[in-house]
């Protein structure tokens, strides 16, 4: 049981990462301030590290991960460029980022909660990787 709940901990991980990493390429190109297209990109090269670090982990199981679901990343997609072709702001940015962050701290939070069972590893990249999140949302404030 520990590995099985180790495993599907790591890929939700790392379909989260990917999903953060994708949404923050949407929005780079409507970016107009310097301090916000630095966290971004900040951010972004963040989680291209907890992605390695994932794969690292993963790789230890044999495991490849896991994609995001391709409805949650078309919807998310579709949201975002409606909303930033409506109102391309830094703020409109911002919101939608927010948004992105809650999501996947309430995701990983309940896939912590679901796999309790996984090893301690697995469960520290989990609580990184909402730190980051919390972080970001945090740092996306100002910019509402």
């Amino acid at each position: 049981m520990i590995e099985q709940d180790t495993i599907r901990l790591l890929r939700e991980c790392d379909a989260g990462v990917k999903m953060g990493i994708s949404s923050i390429g949407d929005v780079l190109g409507y970016v107009s301030s310097p301090g916000l297209k630095k966290l971004l990109q900040d951010s972004s090269e963040e989680h291209d590290r907890l992605k390695a670090d994932l794969q690292g982990l993963l790789g230890e199981y044999n495991d490849e991960g896991k994609e995001p679901a391709a409805i949650a990343k078309g919807m998310s997609w579709l949201k975002s460029n409606v909303k930033l072709t409506v109102d391309g702001s830094d703020s409109t940015v911002a919101d939608l980022m927010v948004d992105g962050c809650n999501m996947g701290v309430k995701s990983l939070s309940r896939y912590l909660n679901e796999y309790k069972a996984a090893d301690e590893r697995s469960k520290d990249m989990a609580k990184r990787i909402i730190s980051a999140e919390e972080r970001l949302s945090a740092e996306m404030r100002p910019f509402l």
